[in-house]
């Protein structure tokens, strides 16, 4: 049996969620950074996607330092990707904080406005397809995102398409409009993301310690140069993260934590693993999560 740590993506943050967390690690960031990082959880910086993905990122590598076991498996939600590649010991933690500083930049210029993400609840994975296809145009741009759970997906585009997906999901699912303001995880991104893949060349890699599940592949990423290509064009790529929880429990996984910030993982996965724990960071006592990660890693071995 085997652990996996998982890290949420953008939706997740919210104002305050830095502030709690060692002052070293603060301190390292903001030396990375050359900048303050605790000014970047306000409520007016968490309307810039560059703190957003920022303070995510700083809050799952805090996060997952402090359980100082080692997990079997790492996964992360699109930016939740970031930390995860850190822990695995693939990627700096330095040099992750300048990568999703940029990554966070050109997301933000591609679409200052009138662009986001909508969850849609309720629907089958198909029916959601159809609708996608009545509505999507040129003009009005509508694109899968996310394929959370059987009943549970993510479409990004612009305002306009998502209102009328919405509108066509009334009566028989519920539309929830998600705090992400730019369209990720679809072809919209392509540029963006082909940007990040130039500045991810710069940057050495190393082959992941501990094991890398990819959530657009939903499968081990062992290669260095793959795991790159992983980083730099997930923002354009559909999420399947039903299929990488999927993968973790076929993998013998029976412990999920979820780290800061929230909940949200920890919900769709109880809908994977029949039989395990599934737990999140927040809300549980550090010494029982580092107690059921030793547990889980000493059973392992």
């Amino acid at each position: 049996m085997s652990s996996l740590l998982v890290f949420p993506g953008q939706g997740a943050q919210r104002v305050g969620m830095l502030q709690h967390w060692p002052r070293p690690i603060l301190d390292e960031a903001s030396a990375a950074l050359n900048e303050d990082v605790l000014t970047l959880d306000s409520p007016e910086s968490l309307v810039s996607t560059r703190a957003v993905q920022l303070c995510l990122l700083i809050a799952g590598v805090a996060g997952a330092r402090l359980l100082e076991h080692t997990p079997d498996y790492v996964a992360g939600l699109s930016i939740g990707a970031y930390p995860a590649a850190v822990i695995a010991g693939s990627l700096a933690f330095a040099d992750a904080l300048k990568l999703v500083s940029l990554r966070g930049e050109l997301m933000q210029q591609a679409y200052p406005q009138g662009y986001g993400m909508t969850a849609i609840i309720g629907l089958e994975l198909n029916v959601v397809e159809d609708l996608i296809a009545q509505v999507h145009t040129p003009q009005t741009p509508v694109y899968l995102a996310n394929i959370n759970a059987d009943n549970q997906t993510v479409i990004a585009g612009s305002n306009e398409a998502m209102k009328a997906v919405a509108n066509l999901v009334r009566g028989t699912g519920v539309a929830k409009r998600l705090a992400v303001s730019v369209p990720s995880h679809c072809a919209l991104l392509e540029k963006p993301a082909e940007a990040l893949a130039e500045a991810f060349a710069q940057v050495p890699l190393k082959i992941p310690a501990i094991t890398y599940l990819s959530s657009t592949r939903a499968r081990p990423v062992r290669d260095v140069e793959q795991l790159r290509d992983d980083l730099a064009f997930n923002m354009c790529r559909i999420v399947d993260w039903r299929g990488t929880v999927q993968s973790a429990y076929e993998r013998g996984v029976r412990l999920q934590i979820e780290l800061p910030p929230g909940a949200v993982l920890s919900g769709l996965a109880r809908r994977v693993f029949e039989q395990g724990t599934v737990t999140a960071f927040e809300g549980a006592r550090l010494d029982t999560l580092q107690a059921l990660l030793r547990e889980e890693g000493h059973r392992h071995r």
